[in-house]
């Protein structure tokens, strides 16, 4: 019998129809996935206008935007459209991602002016508050719903942490006076840790049927981790930020990239050593953003842009893996337990941590209504099921629920209590938007300045600047024509200007140009400091 390559002619024929059957399919399965790709695409781009679409919607009907985004993850899911997602392990994974970057957002945004004079009385509320939370929620579960105390203080640690993603949307249309929104943008920043590490540690011992380690070994390892965890995040923070600003170049787009990778950086550093990730981000975060780093603007804008991003993803995926179907069932515990802690648990946790700092009846009544739960006890309440707790599925239908019905009553009244408790008035702010650009070849900085509306800038002459020796106003842009400025030239609203200065004197000519826009052209004179 004739062979081919030794073999015989009929299984020569039969191996070359498996591999010409093989070749085959390998177009046919990459087709499917390119497929599945565009189908993918197609979802994720729709879910993405909608979800930009509902936040006009939000703004003008008052419901938070976040009780939007859950209602798209619910339209989508197996009670909707019919997608199946039942995966906790990648929803936990992907929920702390998206924490990873609200928190670098926040730190990132805020002004440690605006926080400096908050910041004792909410690391008070971040961990003293909680603990009073915790505990008196539990008792709550424990009494009135008959919970075994391990279960009654897993809920009170997933119920006890603000969510900063819903504190730092709801801040954006509430004017406050500095010291309320700071001690709020604060303490949402700060108090994730904490919580994250005693659901982690309740949920083991629930899934170990209540033994592990002590008590007082539990509040020792979590302090423990707090504090190593902020060392890390000042540290990775203060160095990362010196060594942007030294390798900054002309690209504003990898400058901003390259400060969320250092925050990113601070979370995945901490964590390795076994310390807290998310203090270490926040604070990593707070850090650069107020290290006085060029290209302010465009990090601001495309961390901005990337905790909108986080937002979105999260509460479309927490409402994709929510199943309404038990949410009947859990009604009137999320009731007792919501009334519990927005009447009980908040106040009385505001009480003990803020009366130490002189905090009057209206602010302390104000943070009692004030403490939004969102995205954070939804995402904490995935833990147990990853942990292996058995038993306690239902939780999550609790905490979905409660977060709901919660929001639905706090938020949109925020603006009214303000208001009755006299509290609606912003605090003063400097309209005057500044970006630097650095040159260190030369040694010089370009900074571009844009006068706002209620800055008071505004007709003064660039002369009564007085910047420092060495920096000029160089360019004037004005409705779309520019000019080389005189001394005795009129700035306007909604002038663009370039100043350029050395190096060494950035800082003071930034001071000098915001002391300008609060006070105007006396500034300096009429109050020390200016």
């Amino acid at each position: 019998m004739i062979t081919m390559m030794g073999m015989p002619r009929a299984d020569a024929a039969v191996h070359v129809a498996s591999r010409v059957e093989g070749l085959a399919a390998v177009p046919a399965a990459e087709a499917e996935n390119l497929q599945t790709l565009s189908l993918s695409l197609l979802i994720g781009a729709a879910v993405l206008i909608i979800a930009i679409a509902a936040v006009r919607l939000s703004t003008r009907s008052g419901l938070p935007s976040l009780l939007l985004y859950l209602g798209i993850g619910l339209l989508l899911g197996n009670r909707g459209l019919g997608i199946d997602f039942s995966d906790e392990a990648l929803t936990q994974v992907l929920g702390y991602a998206a924490l990873i970057l609200i928190l670098t957002e926040g730190g990132l945004t805020t002004k440690w002016q605006s926080i400096r004079s908050s910041l004792a009385p909410a690391a008070a509320l971040a961990t003293v508050g909680v603990v009073v939370s915790i505990v008196v929620v539990a008792v709550a579960a424990h009494l009135v719903l008959d919970m075994p105390w391990n279960v009654a203080l897993l809920i009170g640690a997933i119920l006890a942490s603000t969510d900063a993603a819903a504190v730092f949307a709801v801040l954006r249309r509430v004017p406050l006076p500095r010291r309320v929104s700071g001690m709020l943008e604060a303490e949402s920043g700060f108090n994730d840790a904490p919580v994250v590490l005693l659901v982690t540690a309740f949920a083991t011992r629930t899934a170990e049927g209540g033994g592990g380690e002590s008590w007082w070994e539990l509040g020792g390892v979590v302090v423990v981790e707090l504090v190593l965890g902020s060392l890390v995040g000042l540290a990775v923070g203060w160095l990362g930020g010196r060594l942007m600003a030294r390798v900054a170049g002309g690209s504003s787009a990898l400058f901003a990239i390259g400060v969320v990778a250092v925050s990113v950086l601070a979370y995945a550093a901490a964590d390795v050593v076994h310390a807290s990730g998310f203090i270490a981000c926040y604070l990593a975060s707070l850090v650069l953003g107020n290290m006085g780093l060029p290209h302010r603007a465009a990090v601001l804008g495309f961390s901005t842009a990337l905790g909108w991003l986080a937002q979105i993803g999260l509460f479309v995926l927490l409402g994709l893996l929510a199943d309404p179907a038990g949410f009947g069932s859990q009604v009137v515990p999320a009731l007792v337990l919501g009334l519990v802690l927005l009447l009980l648990a908040r106040p009385l946790s505001v009480l003990v941590s803020c009366t130490p700092f002189g905090l009057s009846w209206r602010t302390q009544a104000f943070l009692s209504w004030a403490g939004l739960r969102g995205a954070v006890p939804v995402v904490l309440a995935t833990v147990p099921m990853t942990v292996g707790a058995r038993g306690v599925d239902w939780v999550f239908d609790l905490v979905f629920v409660l977060v709901v019905v919660f929001t639905l009553v706090q938020a949109p009244t925020l603006p009214w209590v303000a208001r009755r408790l006299g509290l609606d008035q912003a605090h003063h702010s400097v309209d005057l938007t500044l970006e630097a650009t650095p040159f260190d070849d030369i040694g010089a900085h370009l900074l571009e300045v844009t006068i706002g509306d209620t800055s008071r800038m505004a007709g003064v002459q660039v002369y009564e600047l007085r910047l420092p020796a060495g920096a000029n106003v160089a360019l004037v842009v004005r409705e779309g024509s520019s000019f080389v400025p005189r001394e005795t030239t009129p700035l306007r609203r909604g002038d663009h200007l370039l100043v350029v200065t050395p190096a060494e004197l950035r800082g003071p000519v930034e001071k000098r140009l915001y002391a300008v826009s609060r006070a105007g052209r006396l500034a300096g004179w009429s109050s020390p400091g200016g």
